[in-house]
């Protein structure tokens, strides 16, 4: 199980993820009952069941999920969990600026997949704010050496819309 870093801290995760099997579709897995983080598949083929049955709801989106066919359902989702499928795929900080800037999502933004402590200073750029961790990684160090890569950044972001230049203007 992925270790959950979330507000700089190592919290239990609540949710549980639908995984869709080799011999499952979307149509016809079974939707279980709790908090559960569905995939995007499953999430076009049945909102209506999902949003019937109770409970919080999350959603997983790959890099081939289209965000903005899902940017009208946004107020639905407790969480959005974004995969890395490999540390070099970058997809994901394009689709959790999108989330924040152009959708406006506020809720719990969870990078999910291939997560390293490298990675933490650029994912709360974008707008993560809970970041599931390799388990061959350790959480501790992460919190302790990943947020604090620089003391500052030049550019603007999602959470700093300000460059440094204006920062230091003003």
């Amino acid at each position: 199980m992925a270790q959950l870093i979330k507000d700089k801290q190592i919290v239990a995760d609540t949710w549980l993820p639908l995984e869709l099997g080799e011999n499952d579709t979307a149509e016809s897995i079974a939707l279980p009952a709790g908090d559960v983080i569905f995939p995007f598949a499953v999430w076009q083929a049945r909102k209506d069941e999902i949003l019937a049955r109770g409970g919080k709801i999350g959603l997983l989106i790959k890099g081939e999920d289209l965000v903005e066919e899902v940017a009208a359902d946004i107020a639905h989702f407790a969480v959005i969990a974004v995969n890395f499928p490999k540390f070099v795929d970058g997809r994901g900080y394009s689709t959790a600026s999108l989330l924040r800037q152009r959708y406006g999502y506020t809720g719990e933004l969870r990078a999910v997949g291939d997560i390293l402590h490298d990675q933490l200073f650029y994912l709360t750029r974008v707008g993560f704010d809970a970041y599931a961790l390799r388990d061959d990684k350790s959480a501790a160090y992460a919190i302790e050496k990943g947020f604090s890569v620089f003391s500052d950044a030049y550019q603007p972001s999602t959470t700093q819309p300000q460059p440094l230049f204006r920062r230091r203007s003003a």
